[in-house]
C-alpha cells in the first residue's frame, strides 16, 4: 500500500502536476490522521474492556471478603451477646447471695474474648491498582469508610477487650482459681468469697462494658457489609 502511494506521487511530480499532488496529500494526511484517531479509539475501548473486567472481578472477590467477614462477625456476636446476658444473671445472683455451679459454667463463658481478622486481600489488590476502577462513588466511599474507619475502630475495641483480659482476668485466674477452661467454666478457689470481693464485681461490670462497646463496634461493622453488597450488586453486570 505504502509503494502504491509512493508511486502516485512520483507519477504527478514527474507530470508537474502540482495541485493535485497538493490535493493528494493532503488527502493522504488526512487518511494517516484517521487511521490514527481510529487506533487510539480501538486502544481506548481495549482499555475500557479490560477495566470494566478487572472491576467486576475484583467486586466479585470484595464481596466474597465480605461475606467471610460477615460470618465471622456474626458467630462473634452471638459469643459476646451471650457473655453479656450471662454477666448479668450471675451480678443477679451475686446480689441476691445465690451461689452455686451455675456460675462456673457463666464465668467460663464470661471470662473470654472474641477474635476478628477481616479478610482484605482484595479489597489491598483494588487499592494497590486504584480506588478508581470502581466506577460508582457511593460505593468507593463506603469500601474505603469500612475498610479504613470502621474497622479500624472495631479493631481497637477488641484490643480493649483483649488486653483487659491479659491484664486484669489472667493474674486472679492464676491466683484465685483451680481450673480454668474459657468459654467452658472457671472454678474459683472459693466461689462465694471471691464473688463477693468489690474488686470481682468492678472487673466483672468493666468487663462487660467493653463487651458491649466491643458488640456495638461489631454492629456498626455488620451494618457496613450489608451496606456494600448491596451496592457491589447493583454495579455488577
Amino acid at each position: 500500500m505504502i509503494k502504491f502511494f509512493r508511486h502516485i506521487r512520483q507519477r504527478m511530480i514527474k507530470e508537474n502536476r502540482v495541485s493535485k499532488y497538493l490535493l493528494y496529500a493532503i488527502g493522504e494526511i488526512v487518511l494517516v490522521v484517521i487511521g490514527i484517531l481510529i487506533a487510539l479509539q480501538v486502544n481506548d475501548w481495549s482499555d475500557q474492556r479490560k477495566n470494566v473486567a478487572f472491576e467486576q472481578d475484583i467486586l466479585l472477590l470484595i464481596d466474597k471478603n465480605l461475606q467471610k467477614d460477615a460470618e465471622l462477625l456474626r458467630s462473634e456476636m452471638v459469643r459476646t451477646a451471650l457473655a453479656l446476658t450471662l454477666t448479668d444473671r450471675l451480678l443477679e445472683q451475686v446480689a441476691q447471695e445465690q451461689f452455686n455451679d451455675s456460675l462456673n459454667i457463666w464465668m467460663g463463658k464470661i471470662i473470654s474474648f472474641e477474635r476478628f481478622k477481616s479478610q482484605s486481600s482484595a479489597f489491598e489488590v483494588l487499592k494497590a491498582k486504584g480506588i478508581g476502577y470502581v466506577n460508582d462513588k457511593e460505593l468507593q466511599l463506603a469500601l474505603i469508610t469500612y475498610y479504613d474507619e470502621v474497622l479500624f475502630l472495631l479493631y481497637e475495641s477488641l484490643n480493649d477487650v483483649l488486653q483487659s483480659f491479659n491484664a486484669d482476668w489472667i493474674p486472679m485466674i492464676k491466683a484465685d482459681f483451680t481450673d480454668f477452661k474459657m468459654r467452658e467454666y472457671c472454678v474459683p478457689s472459693d466461689q462465694q468469697a471471691f464473688l463477693q470481693k468489690p474488686t470481682s464485681i468492678v472487673l466483672f461490670k468493666l468487663y462487660k462494658d467493653n463487651r458491649a462497646g466491643q458488640l456495638r463496634r461489631m454492629n456498626t461493622a455488620l451494618e457496613n457489609i450489608e451496606h456494600i453488597r448491596t451496592l457491589i450488586k447493583k454495579s455488577l453486570v
